[in-house]
């Protein structure tokens, strides 16, 4: 089998790449729903619900405990990559975004006497997600995995 082949046959990169796809479409469409217009950011923007980083992450460990078992180096490092990028989503990343928003604000009130800065001057303020957020990527990143090797 070639390289290709061989990837778009491998359950564990299936898994996660269909989580962070799932997360993308589903946070796009609750956006659409909430705000009533179309961000084409949000398809590959962070931020936002359910968290697309713990469905990819999930989705990867899920999978590789069901490939390789529960007591395996595999899952063992899946795992703890897992819990590294949902707590660094859930902090670092979130605390980044609410000063990204504060410092937006400072910026319109100190350079423009309150008047609104362009898109390019600002910085991103969806970076980090909530625990609920990080929750519903990790329960979709589950059930991915679990749905893909049934199928697979």
């Amino acid at each position: 089998m070639n390289f290709i082949d061989e990837m778009l046959h491998n359950q564990i990169f299936i898994s996660a790449i269909s989580g962070w796809f799932v997360a993308q479409v589903l946070k796009t469409l609750i956006h659409m729903f909430i705000t009533r217009e179309f961000v084409a950011e949000r398809m590959v923007g962070g931020g936002g619900m359910p968290s697309s980083h713990s469905a990819t992450v999930c989705g990867l460990a899920t999978s590789a405990g069901l490939k390789y078992g529960g007591g395996s180096f595999e899952f063992a490092i899946a795992v703890m990559l897992a819990i590294i990028v949902m707590y660094d989503a859930m902090g670092v990343r979130r605390e980044t975004g609410k000063q990204g928003r504060v410092l937006n604000e400072m910026l319109e009130v100190l350079t423009n006497m309150g008047k609104p800065i362009s898109a390019e001057e600002k910085l991103k303020e969806f970076v980090g997600h909530t625990p609920l957020q990080v929750l519903m990527g990790a329960i979709l990143g589950i059930i991915i995995a679990l749905l893909i090797g049934t199928a697979i």
